[in-house]
């Protein structure tokens, strides 16, 4: 796949219609967009994501989810994309359109699909989207609408590039070192979800459910009424909690909106307050501010970080129950395999044991019974001796407790080792870093309110009333989230529990049922796909340690630094873990690299992932070059951006982000290259250039030299 041309019409800087075309020429790959900051370059790239996503942008980047709720909510941030020039003039709409080639639309033939996104800040209630297949509209999207989803959107999600992996092709060069920084499970399960989506291990899990569902239209016929009942009632309460968990999001996502709006009206009076007082600059406000942000976001990612740690609580408490629980779990693994081998031994034994009877029979001369049982006595005993001897006895009086399978014996393994090794001391450090970010914030707080003017007048008087009002709103929304959050992970919990029971439901029927060969065919495809799902990530898994172990090794300057890549992918696929190793073989901190060599790893993994997955999708990259030493600059201009897709648009800062050398060693693989020209305040256009020539036309507009 790759994007023929974008043009952005009225949208922010870029005045009236501006277009470019980005196909690559010659088998050169690269595209350079540049221009000075505040010319466009962001914006350029913030367009590509509205005119793909539009209100669920905020999902792909932070950047896009902070300035929504600065501005108060998706509504007001965008409405505020209309150029400047363009309003005065009396124009309110706006638009984006991008235009794609060899887009891969099963049993659909088509050589051009162009996705236009448009809003009217007068009459727009929500964006307008328009998808013209060869330029014509089609029904067949439309058909895709589901569960209150537009077509357009579901098709974009699922043709073009699916939001959850978006990140991975549209990205600040500066901001990826977030992929070394996954500290939370819960960014980790975020991640992982996306993992598994680029890997192509989710669509594998969506048709082995959609199997599993058709198999329970056949369960039905031969189980009985109560079975059935079971079933039907399972079903149901697990799509109910699904359903309830979205419209949980849904309610989440308006009170965010809410919360929002109303912190900005709060901000926006406490710098009234606080400008009349004359006892705090507005850039000192500002200052405080931001600080006061990033203390709330950490604090955010503490309590998630505290809350999932408060769930292991009563296994921590329930310590010793648990350990018998797991040393029972061990016999019965030893049990099983020792079962195994004995079958085995007596197996042997007893074919021996023929084979010397029948021999027996040949001999001319008699064996006495003693002398017979003797040897064999000593055939068992010896042949247990020689051959098993790491195997004792089974013993019989072991019961079959809890019979679980090797991946929940994994989880139970990995349970206790958290608790054992990990549990106190991260859960006292989280606690200490809470109740320390907490009293900063208290402390900002205070600054803050010491700075607001003191006068009792009327007007001041009513902005604190207004203020200390919407203050108490905020809190109250923030509690109702916390409780809305706390209702989705009992959703969670209630499915998972269910469908557990919904498993150990169909392996009853399933034991005490006949199928038709039908029936029996689709229980063959589902054990089927297990199989290949399971083999399916365990080659993803090895392929994406060597590349990446490769990757790592190309682009660091430290040869050899990086042995070995261990890529961990759970049962499910929802949780994907990345561990380094050492020379040594010990394991590497990843948050103990230098910021470089975090954009090594990032870039690495992120080379691995776009490769190994069966998306074609251009790569977007703001900020190239940062935070690279020379060494580390080479390697990236020598080995990644050449091979990291087919088509590669970077947006890099000349002389700064993109020096004159690190030009010359990319140009080979430059097919087209712009300038963002600004012609005003209120207008900037594409200037094109050949490759070549960019750089001196760079320097000639800009007086460079």
């Amino acid at each position: 796949m790759f994007i023929k041309e974008i043009e952005l019409n009225n949208f922010r800087i870029y005045k009236g219609k501006n277009k470019i075309s980005l196909l690559p020429e010659d088998d050169k790959n690269i595209i350079v967009i540049s221009g000075k900051n505040g010319f466009g370059k962001t914006t350029f790239l913030m367009s590509l994501v509205w005119c793909m996503y539009g209100k669920q942008m905020e999902k792909v980047d932070e950047l896009y989810e902070k300035e929504i709720r600065d501005k108060g909510n998706y509504t007001k941030y965008i409405s505020g994309s209309l150029n400047r020039k363009a309003q005065e003039e009396g124009d309110t709409e706006f638009s984006v359109s991008i235009t794609f080639t060899d887009v891969k639309i099963p049993d659909v033939n088509c050589s051009e699909v162009k996705i236009k996104r448009t809003y009217n800040t007068v009459s727009s209630a929500s964006d307008k989207v328009e998808v013209l297949i060869d330029g014509y509209p089609t029904e067949l999207i439309n058909d895709l609408s589901k569960d209150n989803q537009k077509g357009k959107e579901i098709f974009i999600r699922d043709f073009i590039l699916p939001i959850e992996i978006a990140k991975f092709f549209f990205f600040d060069a500066e901001k990826i070192v977030s992929l070394a920084e996954v500290n939370s499970n819960n960014q980790r399960r975020q991640l992982s979800k996306a993992y598994s989506e680029v890997l192509g291990i989710q669509k594998y899990e969506d048709l082995k459910t959609n199997l599993e569902e058709k198999q329970d239209d056949y369960r039905k016929k031969s189980a009985t009424p109560s079975e059935k009942k079971e079933l039907n009632e399972l079903k149901t309460k697990i799509k109910n909690a699904e359903i309830e968990i979205s419209s949980i999001n849904e309610q989440i996502d308006e009170k965010k909106d809410d919360k929002s709006q109303k912190l900005k009206e709060s901000e926006e009076i406490q710098t009234k307050l606080i400008r009349d007082g004359e006892k705090m600059s507005l850039e000192e406000l500002v200052k405080m501010k931001d600080e006061r942000t990033e203390l709330e976001d950490r604090r955010e990612e503490l309590q998630s970080n505290l809350k999932e740690l408060f769930e292991l609580i009563p296994f921590a408490l329930s310590g010793e129950t648990l350990m018998a629980v797991n040393e029972q779990l061990n016999d019965e693994r030893l049990l099983a395999v020792q079962k195994y081998k004995q079958d085995d031994v007596n197996s042997k034994i007893t074919r021996i044991r023929q084979e010397i009877q029948e021999n027996k029979k040949l001999q001319k001369f008699p064996i006495d019974i003693e002398t017979s049982d003797f040897y064999e006595i000593q055939i068992r005993q010896l042949i247990k001796k020689h051959f098993f001897s790491d195997y004792p006895e089974i013993n019989d009086n072991l019961k079959i407790l809890h019979d679980f399978s090797n991946s929940e014996s994994r989880e139970l393994e990995q349970l206790i080792n958290t608790l054992q090794h990990s549990f106190k001391m991260v859960f006292s450090k989280l606690n200490e870093e809470y109740k320390y970010i907490k009293n900063q914030i208290d402390s900002i707080a205070r600054k803050i309110r010491d700075a607001e003017k003191n006068a009792e007048d009327e007007y001041i008087t009513s902005l604190r009333n207004k203020k200390d009002i919407l203050d108490k709103d905020v809190i109250s929304i923030e509690k109702e989230m916390e409780h809305l959050n706390k209702l989705i992970w009992e959703q969670e919990n209630s499915i998972k529990s269910h469908k557990q029971k919904q498993e150990i439901l169909r392996k009853k029927i399933d034991d005490s049922s006949q199928y038709s060969q039908k029936e029996d065919k689709t229980k063959q495809l589902i054990v089927t796909l297990q199989n290949f799902i399971a083999k399916f990530k365990e080659e993803k898994k090895r392929s994406l340690e060597e590349k990446m172990l490769e990757s790592l090794n190309v682009l660091l300057h430290k040869k050899g630094f990086i042995k070995k890549v261990d890529v961990d992918i759970s049962i499910t696929g929802e949780d994907i873990d990345i561990t380094l190793y050492n020379q040594s073989n010990r394991i590497i901190d990843k948050g103990s690299l230098s910021m470089g060599e975090r954009q090594m790893y990032a870039s690495a993994l992120l080379n691995a992932l776009v490769d190994e997955s069966d998306i074609e999708f251009p790569v977007f990259i703001d900020s190239p070059m940062q935070k690279f030493d020379e060494q580390h600059a080479e390697n990236i201009i020598k080995h990644f951006y050449p091979n990291v897709s087919k088509q590669v648009v970077i947006f890099p800062l000349i002389n700064k982000e993109l020096t004159r050398n690190e030009y010359a060693r990319l140009q080979k693989n430059i097919a087209k290259a712009y300038l963002i020209n600004n012609v005003s305040t209120d207008k900037s256009e594409f200037l094109k250039t050949e490759p070549e020539n960019f750089l001196a036309t760079y320097n000639n507009i800009y007086n460079a030299n």
